[in-house]
């Protein structure tokens, strides 16, 4: 199979085509910037931005399969930053794949699309789009998710909308940085009472994921046109498995926290500072940032496991111990350890 995938040099696309080359299939990426040890490895790189209609299509032509991987991230920033990226850029992948006849694109989406403001228990597929988001890039991610969906059956193509919760492991280049810088600077506080439950997906299983769901899509088809939470099926306590991540690196455990609804008015406070300021910078709180610490947020994979068998082969212990190195690179720290602190944080 020849294989596009948008932002292959990033954290989960990379993943993924390390894991289509793994199977022999040939691989090309789309990305902005330029990757000589991939290209070493037999990737074909193509360089450029989603929002230049005339390169997406440059880099969708021969190809089998599309998984469109790239996106903008954050939680703040001008709505054209996340419009032009997400949705417009999802567009030009959509309307690339129309244009070459590919047959097959794998969309890779995110929970918040249908974030509503209120906690999420064991939730599923039949949660319906919001009214209005918090912010701005799960606002862009739902139309686009939705005008993927809608191109499904159009023009023999097939389409699948994955949404992997809370993206974590090894060379990971946002989350788990943060966090430690966080801890080290003392800035880290956990907000709410800390019994909140979250879904996580760990990085290799949510791109084994988009393999399956693509292999189901030559097959059964029973994913086509349909959205898909994808996470481990196990939730574990949010702030139980950041204090096991500080212990990775030897770093002490959160000690200080805030309650939620003051870190919702901090939010509010400071969105609007930083909007009257006219400030890009990403806030210390926002609303949607306190409430995604605090409330629970876990799904079901049922529907996944179903539909195409969806099954993480890394388990919890597995992952951990993967993530370690990365930690241990983060802090500095050369000591091991203790392996009686690596246990599943409790649901």
């Amino acid at each position: 199979m020849r294989a596009l995938v948008t932002g292959g040099g990033g954290f989960l696309g990379r993943y993924i085509v390390e894991q289509l080359q793994a199977r022999g299939d040939q691989v090309r990426i789309f990305a902005r910037g330029s990757y000589p040890e991939l290209e070493q490895s037999g990737v074909e790189v193509h360089q450029g931005d989603l929002r230049d209609a005339a390169a997406v299509n440059s880099a969708v032509q021969g190809m089998d399969a599309v998984f469109h991987v790239a996106a903008v991230p954050g939680i703040w920033g001008p709505w054209s930053k996340y419009y032009e990226i997400n949705t417009l850029g999802t567009r030009h992948v959509i309307a690339a794949c129309l244009a070459q006849r590919v047959p097959r694109l794998v969309y890779t989406s995110s929970p918040s699309v249908v974030y509503d403001g209120h906690a999420h228990l064991n939730a599923d597929e039949s949660l319906p789009y919001p009214a209005s988001y918090l912010c701005y890039y799960p606002h862009s991610k739902a139309i686009a998710e939705q005008e993927v969906l809608t191109a499904n059956g159009q023009q023999g193509l097939l389409t699948v909308s994955l949404r992997p919760h809370l993206i974590w492991g090894p060379r990971d280049n946002h989350l788990i940085p943060r966090l430690v810088q966080r801890a080290q600077a003392g800035r880290l506080v956990r907000i709410g009472d800390g019994s909140n439950l979250i879904s996580m997906s760990y990085v290799e299983n949510a791109a084994a994921a988009h393999l399956q769901a693509h292999d189901a899509l030559t097959t059964t088809q029973a994913c086509a046109g349909q959205a898909y939470f994808i996470n481990e099926p196990e939730p574990v306590r949010l702030w139980d498995w950041v204090n096991e991540i500080l212990v990775l690196g030897n770093l002490p455990p959160v000690r200080r926290a805030l309650p939620a609804t003051a870190a919702w008015g901090l939010g509010l406070m400071c969105e609007a500072v930083y909007k009257t300021l006219g400030r890009e910078s990403e806030p210390p709180m926002t609303r949607f940032l306190a409430s995604q610490l605090s409330q629970s947020h876990t799904y079901s994979v049922a529907r996944a496991q179903r539909d195409f068998g969806y099954a993480p082969q890394i388990d919890y212990a597995e992952a951990m111990r993967r993530l370690r190195p990365l930690v241990k690179t983060l802090t500095g720290d050369k000591k091991e350890s203790d392996p009686d602190a690596l246990k599943r944080p409790g649901r």
